[in-house]
């Protein structure tokens, strides 16, 4: 079995949307969440969704799940006080409906490019070796800094953005949060850096490169450029 544990805890304070969660922005007629899960719905090898969501726009989401006949999402849960214990309570959701040790995909619910064959590769990963992390190449030099002054420039050619998806067996990342709460660890910034910081190994996937995260209002812009480029990709098969 494999599930999706989708993150959309994001309150949109850099997106200036007034109120309204950036996951919940509509963009070309859909809010950019459907976007995002609609990879997912699409995909054969997936059999559960969990979104976890902030507490009061839950019935809001419950509604356009609906709307959009996005069956595959078995629960919606309201997120925590930080990033890791949402997710934490994600895992549990995905627990009370899948017994068999899933597979499980942690996705960004503003992540709406993810393409199926990184969600196929992605799976496959898990299965090999009991975990994927998505990886971009890096494209600009990276540089540690010391009061101002650089200390070291790092190759290029050996350094990677870790995106999501981040993918591992549900009782492996699962024993990894319930290890940080009694431990104190409550603030990682990510669940490969919660799962490399316990002990285990990190297999990676190449990622597509336009599956960016939308958090700013520039971000809008790059993705109309690229819903129509995919478009375009469709209508004249290219």
């Amino acid at each position: 079995m494999t599930d999706v544990l989708i993150f959309a805890g994001g309150s949109g304070t850099r997106m200036n949307s007034k109120g309204r969660p950036k996951q919940f922005l509509q963009f070309y007629g859909k809010e950019l969440i459907i976007h995002t899960l609609e990879n997912f719905q699409n995909h054969p090898l997936i059999d559960g969704i969990a979104v976890v969501c902030i507490e009061d726009w839950i019935p809001y989401l419950n509604k356009i799940l609906v709307k959009y006949g996005i069956d595959k999402v078995k629960k919606v849960v309201p997120g925590g006080s930080t990033g890791q214990e949402s997710i934490y309570f994600g895992l549990k959701a995905i627990q009370s409906f899948d017994d068999t040790n899933p597979t499980v995909l942690i996705h960004d619910g503003v992540r709406p490019f993810i393409n199926e064959d990184v969600i196929t590769n992605c799976i496959k990963s898990v299965k090999e070796h009991g975990s994927a992390i998505t990886v971009v190449p890096a494209i600009e030099t990276i540089v540690t800094l010391d009061d101002g002054k650089i200390q070291s420039i790092t190759d290029r050619s050996k350094c990677f953005h870790a995106r999501a998806p981040q993918c591992f067996y549900l009782n492996d990342i699962l024993s990894a949060h319930e290890q940080a709460r009694k431990d104190g660890n409550l603030n990682m910034i990510d669940s490969a850096s919660l799962m490399k910081f316990y002990g285990h190994e990190l297999y990676t996937v190449p990622g597509n490169v336009d599956n960016i995260k939308i958090t700013t209002p520039a971000d809008f812009y790059t993705f109309k450029a690229l819903y129509e480029v995919r478009e375009n990709q469709q209508i004249f098969g290219l």
